[in-house]
């Protein structure tokens, strides 16, 4: 089994620490909740991705990390500097990016709303590439592009009318979906020559959504995006296979969780299958992913304190002074998350409900949680916050958004 690196949080001498500093201590100098992150964690996660595709013989992999997962200038200035580029899907995502030293040659722009404004800004900025959604987009970036003096290079980005196996709100792939274009209107607008007088097709695009731990769809999704690559029948200078590689949260996730190494193996083996074995061109064609929660999810954690202790019959429940506010993912998707409380404890464990003081009932990082029994000023971590975290975090309740803290590789606060 290929080895998968480890949570920043661990238990020493019965006492929770996140990369070998003592929670307590970190939250003595930061007002709870609070955003953890393990810049150590991020770097190996990236690396340990890159390597693998290397070790699976992708061509030229280049590694875009994907924004909107975790837009923390700090981690990203991290990432840059070890050779990361960037999927967006805004114009202020862009702006973030090219603030954290990503080279605008490294960046993407993915999405369906892309405006005039900041499809100028990308083309202005240089961006590798416009991951098209629509005809009507690629229309409009030509003509944006014509009255700049400029060309501005594109991908299509297919819609292979997947259904991938995860939850339906961040399931991507599929016709009724809004997410890119369908195989035969591809192909037609690439014939269209109103459609290139400004823009260059420089690659094909492909994403079915996220957190995929079961790879049949994505098997399938990457051979309809050789096959199209085949009926393109010119020149490409990359096919982008997507993000949403998966994480085992919990559990069920830790069933069917699939490695960095299986994911580039299974893209490798339907490449070398679908497209290079016919591909009439140099077969050398680069291969872009868009990772955002297998690199970034583990490196993080959210650290919230118990208010109080109530209980109503046989229901036990610890409120904490985090709320769905500050991470959504539990009460949105009924995500699962580890639980980890400051003291290990090793007395009898009481069925916990973890919840928060926003006034819905889906307001609760865990149910029924078998933990040591909390009390009023412990601290609990919710794992592997790293992704969807932070950047999804609201003002709901006129709550102020929590801070973000980083432990530098160095093992410094910041």
């Amino acid at each position: 089994m290929e080895k998968i690196n480890s949570s920043p949080l661990c238990y020493k001498k019965g006492k929770l620490h996140f990369d070998n500093i003592p929670l307590e201590t970190i939250a003595g100098k930061v007002k709870t909740p609070f955003y953890l992150y393990s810049e150590k964690t991020l770097l190996q996660n990236y690396n340990h991705f890159l390597e693998s595709a290397n070790k699976a013989m992708i061509c030229e992999p280049l590694i875009c990390f994907a924004l909107k997962a975790n837009p923390n200038l700090k981690l990203l200035k991290s990432l840059a500097k070890n050779g990361a580029g960037a999927d967006i899907v805004s114009g202020g995502e862009l702006k973030r990016a090219l603030d954290a030293g990503i080279k605008a040659s490294k960046i993407v722009f993915s999405g369906v709303g892309k405006t005039k404004e900041e499809i100028i800004k990308g083309i202005k900025a240089g961006i590798y590439s416009f991951n098209v959604e629509s005809i009507e987009e690629l229309e409009q970036i030509n003509l944006e592009a014509k009255k700049l003096k400029k060309r501005a290079r594109v991908a299509f980005r297919l819609n292979p009318k997947v259904h991938a196996k995860t939850h339906k709100h961040i399931s991507t792939g599929f016709k009724t979906h809004k997410f890119g274009i369908l195989k035969s209107d591809i192909l037609k607008a690439v014939k269209n020559k109103k459609y290139w007088t400004h823009t260059d097709l420089v690659g094909l695009s492909m994403h079915i959504g996220s957190q995929l731990t079961c790879l049949k769809a994505t098997k399938k999704a990457v051979k309809e995006l050789g096959l199209l690559a085949n009926e393109v029948n010119r020149p490409l200078e990359f096919l982008d296979v997507g993000g949403g590689l998966g994480v085992d949260y919990g559990p069920e996730e830790k069933k069917n969780f699939s490695t960095p190494y299986e994911y580039m193996s299974l893209i490798s083996k339907e490449l070398q299958s679908s497209f290079y074995k016919n591909y009439a061109f140099d077969n050398q064609t680069r291969i872009v992913f868009e990772p955002g929660r297998v690199i970034a999810a583990r490196a993080g954690a959210f650290i919230t304190k118990v208010i109080r202790t109530k209980k109503s019959e046989d229901c036990f429940f610890a409120i904490v002074d985090g709320g769905m506010n500050d991470f959504v993912r539990t009460s949105l998707y009924g995500a699962y998350h580890e639980i980890l409380t400051e003291k290990k404890g090793a007395g009898k464990k009481v069925k916990t409900d973890i919840v928060g003081p926003i006034c819905e009932t889906a307001d609760c990082f865990g149910t029924g949680r078998s933990l040591p029994r909390l009390n009023p000023g412990d601290l609990i971590s919710v794992g592997d916050v790293g992704a969807y975290g932070f950047s999804m975090a609201s003002h709901y309740n006129m709550r102020e958004l929590p801070k973000e803290i980083i432990v530098s590789s160095k093992g410094k606060l910041s």
